[in-house]
């Protein structure tokens, strides 16, 4: 765990135990792994990491703690139509992602503004925006490295 997530570890366990949640050392290092891992892990991703260091922890706890940090709103969920779910703590809000269409890799696209694609959705339909989903889907740089005849013309 870098100490960049130090700060945000906190924040979480803060707003857990006011909403009246125990901080358990189980809870925490399944909130400490959703942060760890960038990728967007699945649950099972987060409970084979979680049992790293405590052997005893069930997929029921990773679940139930996911369903609690959801509730919070402190993580997305995301379906890429795989058979599970991937979570994210780091950014729990609508934004965009690149979806490897080989491998399956997903990353965050932060160069895009979540707040001007809503705006301009809400403004373009009248609607009132609670949330949207972006997907793009391609070849991931590793993907693209191994398939030369993927790779777009000209490179």
């Amino acid at each position: 765990m870098t100490a960049h997530w130090d700060g945000r570890i906190e924040a979480l366990a803060e707003r857990l135990r006011s909403r009246g949640y125990r901080l358990t050392p189980q809870r925490l290092a399944v909130v400490e792994a959703l942060l760890a891992d960038g990728s967007h892990p699945s649950a099972a991703d987060v409970s084979a990491k979680v049992r790293e260091r405590h052997p005893m922890v069930s997929l029921a706890t990773v679940y139930q703690t996911l369903d609690v940090l959801k509730e919070l709103g402190e993580v997305l969920e995301l379906d890429f139509g795989e058979g599970f779910s991937r979570y994210d703590a780091r950014h729990p809000y609508p934004h965009p992602h690149a979806i490897c269409a080989r491998c399956g890799a997903v990353h965050d696209v932060h160069d895009a503004s979540p707040i001007d694609i809503a705006a301009w959705a809400s403004r373009a339909t009248g609607f009132a925006i609670h949330g949207y989903r972006l997907d793009f889907y391609g070849l991931c740089p590793c993907c693209r490295g191994s398939d030369t005849s993927s790779a777009p013309e000209g490179s």
